[in-house]
């Protein structure tokens, strides 16, 4: 697990600055504390700074090149299948000199050109440079797990595994993205392959980048089918969910540095720990944070299962100290990001680095089968709309007459959002219902300025879009393949790998398998929401390894409590920061509309942290990216 950095001018007149390159992998040295390793000829820079988990040995020094450096390669994530492709390139005629799955991916390259991403099985992002072409070839793996950014000048590409590669380099623009900002108010996150600075981009999950002859060209290779369905009893589907989810584990086993696990307590994490167990010779090493706000602390469960399956089991009591710990966050984070798990996510990872280098994870569970409730608003809505027109439309005029009536609540704040989006689009509704602000909500709040700025720009067509690629008319199947392009990749992906690779922790995802994930998209979606029951047949194929009070109790989720501290310890901190002079100047949002927010969170029971949240840390970002003269590390 590293951090790549490189530049590319298209004309062989302009040569890259090798200090520059070092400066670039350097401000993210904590993805790569063990080694760092540079390549500069001409046109061309590669830096790479390595976190060593296979092959520790000075083979694996990157950047790395072919037999006869015609080829240079920058890396960043893990192969899983790269023994097995050893064996098949060593037939063709291939010879290695590290036992790295680097040069796995050099010579894939040779022998199948940009083929050779299907012939990889893990996470990745990398950069290849093909000297004899004059082609670099930049690639993302399937579902997004590792990062990789990019910016496209009139002459040159800058690339990076982070955005603050990119602030080192003098020729790329620092101007914030307010298109980009527009949408992260609905999402919480940036949507790809925006990313908040104004011409950075993300190159989305299962895309490649080439540049040849001057000329820039994207790919997607790969996308998630659901449209094609087996025909298996229950029976089948759960032995075949517990065989291919167990070998995806045991690929994952796969380290020269030691390996542990997180444990939340939840089915996705449990059913990974317990695979783990069954895999190993030794006691899996477990991790768990928890909180004294008992609402949100999950403990308990977590000592459950660790006591099942013997595991040498460590916790961790924090107090979240949001003052403390907002600035470091915004830093890493880097663009605006308002998913406050990614505190526990940090604290987290950060204590459990103090005893393990990689950590396996339940990540992918709920986008596999369905955990989310918002998969059951979507199936209870798409019965809506067989009801009468006439019906509906007074259904509409009731709750429109109730909003003025009925006491405001979080709870009747939904109801009555939910109704006005029976007059929307099916695939409109869904958004409406998960997004942070609608856009009626941050119409409101924008300032005449800010609004010219966002002009027709809309947040629901990106959903809709989406919903559109799905290929399946299944309304379950099409919210899943929605998610899988936009919340996973782009919101809990982000949030694992920027929280563990800040203190130099890998993490590995089974659930997330591509092979694995090939298979559920087959699996009909009446298994996976069965009813009002979420993830039915994953836990149904899971009673046999976990306890019943752990696979049928009701979902926590992974939180801090940040309803109660806008109440009480952050009252003050969050009304001085919105409303200061500074964040007043941006003149982005109507001072009135954010003191409104406030006094509705305070002084009722509608909670309004989540929306407070997204601006505060929108307005960190901005103190930390736009009112300081440079990134600091």
């Amino acid at each position: 697990m590293c951090g790549i950095v490189g530049k590319l001018y298209f004309s062989g007149a302009r040569q890259v600055d090798p200090e520059l390159i070092k400066k670039m992998a350097d401000t993210i040295k904590y993805r790569g504390p063990d080694d760092e390793g540079h390549f500069c000829q001409g046109q061309i820079g590669l830096g790479h700074r390595r976190l060593s988990i296979i092959d520790l040995s000075p083979a694996g020094h990157q950047p790395m090149s072919n037999t006869d450096a015609t080829i240079w390669i920058v890396y960043n994530g893990e192969i899983y299948n790269f023994q097995e492709l050893k064996i098949k390139l060593r037939k063709l005629g291939y010879k290695f000199n590290s036992n790295s799955d680097t040069e796995v991916i050099i010579h894939l390259y040779e022998e199948y050109g940009e083929k050779c991403l299907e012939h990889l099985r893990g996470m990745f992002a990398f950069a290849i440079w093909d000297s004899k072409k004059h082609k670099l070839f930049i690639a993302r793996d399937r579902v997004g797990k590792k990062p990789l950014k990019y910016y496209l000048g009139k002459d040159f590409i800058v690339f990076g595994s982070e955005l603050k590669v990119f602030l080192i380099d003098p020729e790329v623009p620092r101007e914030p993205d307010y298109i980009a900002i527009h949408h992260y108010l609905s999402f919480q996150y940036v949507p790809n392959p925006l990313t908040g600075f104004k011409g950075i981009k993300k190159l989305p999950p299962a895309h490649y980048l080439i540049v040849e002859n001057g000329k820039v060209r994207i790919e997607r290779y790969w996308r998630l089918d659901f449209s094609k369905k087996l025909k298996l009893s229950e029976n089948e589907w759960q032995k075949e969910i517990m065989e291919r989810l167990e070998k995806a584990v045991k690929l994952r086993l796969v380290s020269d540095v030691p390996l542990g696990a997180f444990l939340s307590g939840g089915v996705d994490s449990s059913a990974i720990v317990g695979l783990m167990a069954k895999n190993s010779n030794q006691p899996v090493k477990t991790f768990t944070i928890g909180f004294k706000e008992q609402s949100h602390n999950e403990l308990p469960y977590a000592r459950q299962i660790a006591n099942l399956f013997k595991t040498d089991h460590t916790e961790f009591i924090v107090e979240p100290k949001a003052l403390e710990i907002l600035p470091e966050l915004i830093y890493h984070y880097e663009e605006p990001y308002a998913d406050s798990s990614a505190i526990p996510t940090y604290y987290v990872s950060k204590l459990t680095r103090e005893h393990v280098t990689v950590v396996l994870n339940g990540d992918g569970g709920d986008e596999n089968f369905a955990g989310y409730k918002w998969y059951n608003i979507q199936k209870f809505a798409s019965y809506y709309d067989y009801v009468p027109r006439w019906l509906r439309e007074s259904v509409i005029r009731q709750g429109a007459s109730l909003n003025n009536k009925i006491f405001k609540s979080t709870l009747s704040d939904r109801v009555l959002r939910f109704n006005d989006t029976f007059s929307e689009g099916k695939f409109r509704r869904y958004l409406e219902y998960i997004v942070y602000f609608n856009e009626k909500s941050k119409h409101a709040l924008y300032t005449q300025d800010f609004q010219s700025r966002v002009g027709e720009a809309d947040s629901r067509d990106i959903i809709e879009n989406k919903f559109m690629q799905a290929g399946t008319t299944d309304i379950i199947d099409q919210a899943l393949s929605v998610d899988f392009n936009s919340f996973l990749p782009d919101d809990l992906l982000v949030k694992v790998d920027i929280a563990s690779m800040a203190v130099s922790l890998e993490g590995r995802s089974p659930l997330l398998d591509h092979e694995f994930l090939e298979f559920t998209a087959n699996i009909p979606s009446s298994l996976k929401l069965k009813g009002q029951k979420n993830k039915y047949i994953f836990k149904k194929a899971l009673e046999g390894l976990l306890p019943n009070e752990i696979l049928y109790r009701k979902k926590m989720g992974f939180s801090v409590p940040i309803e109660h501290w806008f109440r009480h310890e952050l009252k003050d901190y969050i009304r001085e920061s919105l409303l200061n002079p500074r964040a007043r100047a941006r003149n982005i949002f109507n001072p009135e509309s954010i003191n409104n927010l406030i006094i509705s969170h305070q002084n009722t029971k509608l909670d309004q942290s989540r929306k407070l949240w997204a601006l505060l840390t929108l307005e960190l970002w901005f103190q930390t990216f736009f009112d300081t003269a440079k990134v600091t590390q």
